[in-house]
Formats: C-alpha cells, sequence, structure tokens
C-alpha cells in the first residue's frame, strides 16, 4: 500500500505545474491579443508596402502610406535593402517575426550585460534573467518598438555586442557593427565618435569604413535614391513628424514644447546639442577610463537621443540599460539615490506619463526628454581599472 500511496504528490505537483502553465498560457494569449489589437505593426507596415511599391517599379521615397498623413519610407536606401525580405511576406508575419527577433535581441543583450552582475551578486544569471527580460518588456521603449515594428532593438544588439562583446575581447573586427547601424540608421554614427573620444582607433576606422563600404554599394545599386535621400530628405525632419509632437522627447521636442512652437528655436537647440555633447560624451570617455563600458554606451544612447532631432519614444532602448546600471549601483553600495533612481526611471518608463495627461504640463509632456537629461549627467558608473592613457594629466 505504501508503495501505491508514494507516486500520489508527484501526480498532483505535476497537475499544478499543468495548470499554472495552461494559466500562464491563456494569459500570454490574452496579453497578444491586446497587444495585436492596439499596435498592428504600424511601422512595419510602412516598411513592408514601401518596399514593394519600389520592387514593382515605384520611386522608393514617393511612397505615402494612406494613414496617418501619408508617412513613408524614412530610412537611408541601403536599410532598404536590408528590408527587402519583407515585402515577400505578409506584413504581419513580418511583424511577429521581427517581434520574435527582437525579443531574442533582447535578451541576449541582457544576458551579456547582466552576466557580470550576477556574478558579482552570487546569482544564477537564468534566474537573473527571468527577471530582467520581462521587466524590459513592460517599458514604453521596447513595447513599442515591439508593437510598431521597429527595427530599434536590433540596431541596440549590434551596437552592444560589438563594443562589448567584440570590443572588450580586442577583436578585429570590433566596431562593424556600430558601422552596419549607423548605415541603417544614421543615429549610431555617435558611437563612432565616441570610439574616437575614448581613443578607440581601430574600432573607429572600422566603424566608418563599414558605413562607407555599404552606403557606398547602396549608391552604385540605387544611385537616383541615394541622390535624393542624402542630398534633400535627410534634411527635412519634419517629413518624419512634427517636432513638438508629444513621442517625441528629444532636445527639439523640449525647446519646441517650451517655446511653444512648432519647431525648436535654432540657437537655443543648437547651443543645447553643444552642452548635451560635451557633457554626455565626457562622461562616457570617463566611464570608459574606468572600465565600464556598459556605462560609456548607455551615455553616448542617451545623448544620440537626445540631440537627434526626432527621438520617438521607441527610440530610447537604452533606458531599461541605464535601469540596469542604477540597480546595480544600488546592490554595491549604502546610497539609497541609485535604488531610488532606478524605480523612478523605471516605473516612469512603463507608465509613459505623457500619454496620460489630457492637457500636460511642462514635466509630463516632456518626462522623457527632462529624464535623459538627468541621466546623461548624473548616472553612475563602475570603476574596474584605470586606463591611464586616458587619465595621465598633462606633463
Amino acid at each position: 500500500m505504501t508503495l501505491l500511496a508514494e507516486p500520489v504528490p508527484r501526480t498532483r505537483r505535476h497537475c499544478a505545474r499543468t495548470l499554472v502553465f495552461c494559466g500562464l498560457a491563456a494569459l500570454f494569449g490574452l496579453a497578444v491579443r491586446a497587444f495585436d489589437a492596439h499596435y498592428r505593426f504600424f511601422d512595419m507596415v510602412i516598411y513592408h508596402d514601401a518596399i514593394r511599391w519600389w520592387t514593382h517599379g515605384g520611386e522608393l521615397y514617393d511612397y505615402a502610406a494612406p494613414v496617418r498623413g501619408e508617412l513613408g519610407f524614412t530610412y537611408p536606401p541601403f536599410a532598404a535593402f536590408v528590408l527587402m525580405p519583407v515585402a515577400r511576406i505578409p506584413a504581419a508575419t513580418a511583424g511577429w517575426l521581427n517581434a520574435a527577433g527582437s525579443v531574442l535581441a533582447l535578451t541576449v543583450v541582457l544576458a551579456v550585460l547582466a552576466a557580470p552582475i550576477a556574478a558579482r551578486h552570487g546569482r544564477p544569471l537564468r534566474q537573473v534573467l527571468v527577471v530582467a527580460v520581462p521587466l524590459a518588456l513592460c517599458t514604453e521603449p521596447v513595447r513599442q518598438t515591439l508593437g510598431f515594428g521597429q527595427v530599434n532593438l536590433w540596431l541596440f544588439a549590434l551596437v552592444v555586442l560589438d563594443l562589448v562583446v567584440l570590443g572588450r575581447g580586442g577583436s578585429r573586427w570590433a566596431g562593424v557593427g556600430v558601422g552596419v547601424a549607423t548605415a541603417i540608421k544614421l543615429t549610431p554614427g555617435l558611437f563612432i565618435v565616441y570610439l574616437l573620444v575614448t581613443g578607440q582607433w581601430r574600432a573607429a576606422r572600422t566603424a566608418a569604413a563599414t558605413t562607407a563600404a555599404l552606403t557606398g554599394g547602396a549608391v552604385l545599386l540605387a544611385p537616383a535614391e541615394s541622390l535624393r535621400y542624402f542630398g534633400d530628405l535627410l534634411w527635412q525632419t519634419d517629413r518624419v513628424g512634427a517636432a513638438d509632437a508629444l513621442t517625441n522627447q528629444s532636445l527639439t521636442g523640449l525647446l519646441a514644447r517650451l517655446a511653444g512652437t512648432p519647431s525648436a528655436p535654432a540657437g537655443w537647440w543648437l547651443a543645447g546639442c553643444v552642452l548635451v555633447l560635451v557633457v554626455g560624451l565626457r562622461r562616457a570617455r570617463l566611464a570608459h577610463a574606468a572600465g565600464d563600458e556598459v556605462a560609456a554606451l548607455t551615455l553616448t544612447g542617451l545623448t544620440a537621443n537626445l540631440v537627434s532631432p526626432i527621438s520617438w519614444t521607441h527610440h530610447l532602448v537604452f533606458l531599461p540599460v541605464a535601469v540596469l546600471i542604477l540597480a546595480d549601483a544600488a546592490a554595491r553600495g549604502r546610497d539609497r539615490l541609485p535604488a531610488v533612481g532606478a524605480v523612478a526611471v523605471y516605473a516612469l518608463s512603463v507608465v509613459s506619463p505623457s500619454w496620460l495627461a489630457a492637457a500636460p504640463g511642462v514635466v509630463l509632456s516632456n518626462t522623457f526628454a527632462l529624464m535623459l537629461l538627468v541621466l546623461v549627467a548624473v548616472l553612475p558608473w563602475r570603476v574596474v581599472a584605470v586606463r591611464t592613457s586616458l587619465l595621465r594629466p598633462a606633463g
């Protein structure tokens, strides 16, 4: 009788696990359905239709989607060649494949970034990722990137894995990822400036050469489109969207909303960009000199978001990394400020207050822009090793 009674607890545990699994699967299904109904892969549909229009004989930058102001393709011609396979499958399928790949890219990046943190605090990496990935998925930049069918997480992975994995290992291929990301979308080009500022000459040359080669190849394959994009459309920032739109959380958007004008006052914008670039790149250089490449890249990414004419909320993919840096700083010391900062940045990234107010004020409408300014000014870094070539005093 005893032998027959032993399997009962196992059976109950198995049934309990099955019920939990089914419950989670049902919740996941409901979440996916609500997610799909809200976003509908809006940007991916535009990419899909624009490239299909182009491959069927139309002019790439003449395509205008029959929704929301007739938006069109806004990336360089090289990006169109990268996205060419999208036109061969249904837009919804492309959106879901992009979402799955983006989640995988995010998971890999978080695994790379969290591994040393987990080791320092004696936690298994798997345990950290089980918490970190779902938390990151809830933030505004990540969920909007997935929902709109954007490529931000792919570019994020290219830059971080390039400079953290290849760069830290001294690989001669370091810089290629930054070069590819810059050829697809120009904003990552600030990481080439970062490489120059920090004296990483070989990686900077590799990144610049990769960008030039890929862009040059696109010029050869699509000369008319390249001439039109780089000679005209690149400078029409209003073609992407209005500068004072609530979702534009760059310095341009902040100044335009403060001035109550459709565009930012040119003088204030130029002065603000110079100040942000000096502070952001200087602090990134110091973080690199201290051996904290993750903080250095995060400072550079946040600086790029601020100085870019248009930075939609889904562009701010370095915010979850900033939360990770603040949480690690809080766990290392007794100072409560990093812990408060981590909670505040994460909470604001999830709630996104600019969406909550019918008539938003200065703080609500500029939550992300103000948060970026504060992070660029005060984000801490961890002293790992001193590079005397950068810190040695003159003489």
